[in-house]
């Protein structure tokens, strides 16, 4: 039963964290044309996230996302509190992940629908 929490445990990981890392470099873009075209305000980072978003694709952020918070619940041990504390840390992580996903579509539906 310990080797299937261990497994429960690496895929909640990773599908927690991978995300993170086209995230990461597209931020740093979206941040260095920012500064290239000294743009300011919530429509530069919006375009930047757009294109983050549009490339993973948001339904297989959230599938994903929801799918490790899923695995890692059930990956929790009394025996192993380093794991347990990951599995904590990653589960934070696919909460803000589907908290920034959220704010996207909302930010999305907002500008789409109430031009200022």
């Amino acid at each position: 039963m310990d080797e299937l929490k261990k497994k429960r445990f690496l895929w909640g990981v990773v599908l927690a964290w991978a995300p993170w890392v086209p995230i990461l470099v597209g931020l740093g873009h979206t941040l260095l044309g920012i500064s290239t075209a000294k743009a300011t305000g919530l429509v530069a980072v919006a375009g930047g996230l757009t294109e983050i978003f549009v490339v993973w694709g948001i339904g297989a952020i959230l599938i994903g996302q929801v799918a490790a918070i899923i695995l890692l619940f059930l990956a929790f041990s009394n025996g192993h509190w380093i794991r347990s504390l990951f599995s904590i840390l990653s589960i934070c992580l696919s909460a803000l992940m589907l908290a920034l996903v959220g704010l996207f579509l909302w930010l999305s539906w907002f500008q789409a629908h109430h031009r200022f």
